[in-house]
């Protein structure tokens, strides 16, 4: 059917030139190819950018420099964003080269602190902590534009109930009848699943309102309320979201790659804590939906799920290497600006580039792995770090 649908598309244009029908009918089957071929185990944040305009006021689904999505997922995009910071943009798969490798050195002498031509862990650790940082200050900006958004009288407080006007508008109802609705408690006839939503918010609106409850959020409260990882008290919120809402992403992740025989469907944090003792065994946390895969593609998908979590859970998660994970261990894990997880980060990410395994990072080895550290490949390594240094 969808080859079917390609060639038709094709044949229509064929009056505007010879060449236009095989052309567009490629083009279609690349971006079949390109769409299927991520496995949904890694989210990328690039993929996601055109979506977040749409829905503005609503927490975002990706939070930059954090190690997991808020569906559970792991954050493909993490290592360039640690590494990176606000320069991403600046290493697209089409930009050139050349260009491309001397920003990257660039970015190598900044790390290097002691001008010695090569980077430690600490080097790196303080490198992650201040992108971070700056990933840190694009999230306040971007709290407080929404913030006078929703705050339409400008008192420096947000209700609940205003937001959910702005939020339903968001949704394609008219704000002014929802406002009236809402002020003489009123039904206010939306779907289920836009009700789901609204109860949802209101349980993260609910943590994010410091003692004593009133239910209106201040600027910094809204802040916590949009982006959790920054504020202490809602990272245990958030953590237990992510835990949630894991077995939910479930089905999702292999829909394109064949179907699964049942689902786990709503998930709560006993669907990974099988045995209830509030902490998480490596078995549990790398467990997937009950079920079969029906291809090669959707097995493949499922080994490198396993793969990659149990790597999360025995190098990063489990701080004191125990084989248990306590809720404790995953909020520190998820806390962005936590110097001990960023020192393990940064250990890590030397140890997948050092060739030579003097736990050292060499100009060499950034530019030879720079698909790891920028999610892009630079050729010519070899010949290029003699150009740039």
């Amino acid at each position: 059917m969808v080859w079917g649908t390609l060639a038709a598309m094709a044949s229509r244009q064929a009056p505007l030139c010879g060449l236009a029908p095989c052309c567009l009918w490629l083009l279609g089957v690349i971006l079949l190819m390109n769409a299927s071929a991520r496995p949904a185990n890694h989210s990328s944040a690039r993929e996601r950018a055109g979506n977040r305009e749409e829905n503005e006021i609503l927490p975002p689904d990706h939070l930059n420099g954090v190690k997991l999505e808020m569906d559970g997922h792991l954050n493909k995009d993490f290592h360039q964003e640690v590494f990176l910071g606000k320069d991403m943009d600046d290493f697209e798969e089409d930009a050139e080269p050349r260009k491309s490798r001397r920003k990257l050195m660039v970015i190598f002498s900044k790390v290097d602190l002691n001008t010695d031509r090569r980077i430690s862990a600490k080097e790196m650790q303080k490198w992650i902590m201040q992108k971070t940082a700056e990933h840190f200050q694009e999230a306040v900006a971007e709290s407080r534009a929404h913030f006078r958004a929703v705050d339409p009288d400008g008192d420096g407080h947000v209700s609940w109930d205003e937001y959910k006007v702005k939020f339903l508008a968001t949704k394609g109802h008219n704000e002014r009848e929802v406002a009236e609705k809402i002020k003489n408690k009123w039904d206010l006839n939306i779907d289920e699943e836009t009700q789901e939503v609204l109860e949802n918010l209101k349980d993260r609106w609910y943590q994010a309102d410091n003692p004593p409850p009133d239910l209106l959020l201040t600027e910094s409260e809204f802040l916590s309320f949009l982006h959790p990882e920054h504020s202490r008290g809602m990272l245990q919120f958030m953590v237990k979201e992510i835990i949630r809402d894991l077995g939910e992403a479930w089905p999702r992740r292999s829909a394109w790659a064949g179907p699964r025989l049942g689902g786990l469907g709503d998930c709560v944090l006993a669907a990974l804590d099988q045995d209830g003792d509030k902490k998480l065994s490596l078995s549990e946390f790398i467990s997937l939906p009950v079920g079969t895969v029906e291809n090669q593609q959707g097995q493949d998908v499922d080994d490198g799920w396993v793969r990659d979590r149990k790597r999360e859970f025995e190098e990063l998660i489990d701080a004191n290497h125990d084989g248990i994970v306590t809720m404790a261990e995953l909020e520190d894990y998820m806390d962005p600006m936590n110097e001990f997880s960023a020192l393990n980060e940064a250990k890590q990410m030397i140890a997948i580039a050092d060739e030579n395994q003097n736990h050292y990072l060499e100009p060499e080895e950034v530019l030879k792995y720079s698909e790891f550290f920028t999610g892009s490949k630079l050729v010519d390594y070899a010949r290029s770090v003699h150009e740039e240094f």
